[in-house]
């Protein structure tokens, strides 16, 4: 009886750890508002992994303006790269990125708060949650 009740403690550290090791990861965001149509709409889910993006990745931003406190969009231009016209051309600083929106009309993104803090980028979209691969 003791080993059995031994191996569910190991077990469940083990679990407990891998869970803790994803929660670390990966993370599950929900779009909000229709910054991202056509290419995501309004209450998808997406899975992302915490970590670097490169330009055309769907990235998962803080929000500079506070509410709500992430944001899903572009990455558009990293250090170095050539800013759209839409910022105003130029090249991106080192440690800035500069992210947009699908839908201008609708977004609020880097032509609004301007170029972001590298470590603002919290996370890239993989995929849609129960919905299939990501158009990039």
């Amino acid at each position: 009886m003791r080993v059995a009740a031994v191996g569910i403690g190991v077990a469940a550290l083990v679990v407990g750890g891998v869970l803790l090791w994803l929660r670390r990861r990966r993370m599950v965001v929900t779009v909000v508002g229709l910054s991202m149509e056509p290419t995501l709409r309004a209450g998808e889910r997406l899975l992302a992994r915490r970590g670097a993006a490169v330009t055309r990745d769907i990235v998962v931003i803080r929000n500079p303006k506070g509410d709500p406190p992430l944001l899903v969009k572009r990455l558009v231009a990293s250090a170095g790269e050539e800013l759209p016209a839409a910022l105003g051309g130029g090249v991106v600083p080192a440690g800035r990125v500069a992210v947009l929106g699908d839908n201008a009309q609708h977004s609020l993104d880097s032509r609004h708060f301007g170029l972001l803090l590298v470590e603002d980028v919290v996370g890239v979209a993989l995929r849609r949650i129960g919905g299939g691969a990501l158009d990039v």
